[in-house]
């Protein structure tokens, strides 16, 4: 069975704007739209309390507002088969759990600072690290028509061609779906000497120094994947710098950057890498963290 895209939505303009880029992709990729809030009962008396009313009161007034925001989508996209769902939980187990379920997850993003919504402080990342699917970020001022012809799929690959193979599927599926070239991006930084093993060393000599060896390498990760999309065009691209800085320095083309997620856990809980951090604090556009 089809997985749906599922949206996870909490009336914030971040949230609103991310479910309509999840209808969109659903319309595309021809799956089914999930809309999910996680929601808890608030005492009356609480200050942070929003909603007036006991815990059925509340719930019916939450079901509500995310039928009315689903409804905006339904009208839109009449064909979509959208589904909503108001789940009693911790925001971040919520969106964990429906993630697991769905073809990739869908929220709302502030960028150049905290991740708002569901995502508050440390949430954001404890999401992000533990989801297993991808999960998509999306700003309140995103616009279709940002995804019109001529803009990218932006990707990075580092390491071998199995290291970064689940962002380059994702990057691959999504350009085969709305007609987009995938621009892959491999950055590379000298290392010190005493990194290099006789056998790396006699590799480089044989690619003829660091960058055709990058070159190189880039070219036999995105063999595969040309093969099994010959349709979408690609660009490779290799620069000297950090991952973050080139990526950031192409983010101005793409309709959608996609970077691979390595979490780490830590005593004060989940953080994702410097790249995806980066990434996504800082590019205008949507961005994809893949596991």
């Amino acid at each position: 069975m089809t997985r749906p895209i599922t949206a996870g939505v909490d009336g914030s303009q971040e949230s609103i704007a991310a479910l309509a880029w999840a209808a969109r992709e659903a319309v595309r990729r021809g799956t089914g739209l999930r809309v999910v809030h996680a929601w808890r009962p608030q005492p009356q008396e609480a200050p942070e309390a929003r909603i007036a009313g006991d815990a059925d009161g509340q719930a019916e007034w939450v079901r509500g507002a995310v039928t009315e925001a689903a409804r905006t989508v339904t009208e839109r996209h009449p064909d979509l088969d959208v589904t909503t769902d108001v789940v009693e939980g911790p925001d971040a187990d919520t969106l964990v759990a429906a993630a697991a379920d769905a073809e990739l997850l869908v929220l709302g993003s502030r960028g150049h600072g905290r991740i708002l919504g569901f995502l508050l402080g440390s949430v954001g990342q404890q999401v992000i690290a533990g989801a297993a699917r991808p999960v998509v970020l999306v700003r309140a001022d995103d616009e279709p028509s940002a995804e019109a012809a001529g803009r990218e799929i932006v990707v990075g690959q580092q390491g071998g061609p199995e290291d970064s193979a689940d962002a380059l599927r994702f990057a691959f599926e999504t350009a085969a779906a709305r007609g987009a070239t995938v621009r892959v991006v491999r950055a590379w930084t000298l290392p010190p000497l005493f990194a290099y093993s006789p056998g790396s060393l006699k590799l480089l000599d044989e690619a003829g120094g660091l960058e055709p060896y990058e070159k190189k390498s880039l070219d036999a990760a995105v063999r595969p994947w040309r093969e099994r999309f010959p349709d979408v065009p690609v660009t490779e691209h290799v620069e000297m710098g950090s991952a973050g800085q080139v990526l950031l320095s192409v983010a101005g083309t793409a309709q959608l950057m996609v970077v691979g997620r390595r979490a780490h856990r830590t005593a004060v809980g989940a953080r994702i890498g410097s790249v995806a951090h980066g990434v996504l604090h800082h590019a205008d556009c949507p961005v994809a963290v893949v596991p």
